[in-house]
């Protein structure tokens, strides 16, 4: 599949780091280093701006190593990117460890995964089908 990409920063393209990873590795674009406080966040530039094909979305996910190892994750799991918007890709990263982290210019901070989704035409009822779950959720079925 073919996504029109530009880039205004100085690092590589979004790129798979196997041939089977789904999601592609991208990049701080910071003019200095930036140091998030245990519970701080921000939003992280990345020079890069996309165009994507209608039907398709893109979503910014975490890095596990930087969740494992810093405690640095992506606040809004997944972050949505809509075929229809143009601007800047930004991260909100966030830093739930117990230390402060420094991110640097050109550091990985977060992966994105192009999917493609649905859009839905709601269908207005009065009752829904009978189902073997029913409405049994938020842990109906035990811990075990």
């Amino acid at each position: 599949m073919n996504v029109k990409i530009v880039n205004k920063g100085p690092h590589a393209l979004p790129q798979y780091s196997t041939a089977q990873s789904a999601g592609m590795d991208i990049r701080a674009w910071l003019t200095e280093p930036l140091t998030l406080e245990p519970l701080q966040r921000a939003m992280i530039h990345t020079g890069l701006y996309m165009q994507l094909p209608q039907g398709f979305e893109c979503q910014v996910r975490p890095r596990s190593g930087l969740a494992l190892k810093r405690g640095l994750t992506v606040l809004n799991s997944p972050g949505t990117i809509d075929a229809d918007y143009r601007g800047e890709i930004c991260v909100i990263l966030a830093n739930l460890g117990n230390e402060p982290q420094t991110i640097e210019d050109g550091e990985r901070i977060g992966q994105l995964v192009v999917a493609r989704h649905e859009t839905v035409e709601w269908q207005p009822v009065e009752e829904l089908d009978d189902s073997e779950r029913g409405d049994g959720g938020f842990g109906h079925t035990g811990t075990k």
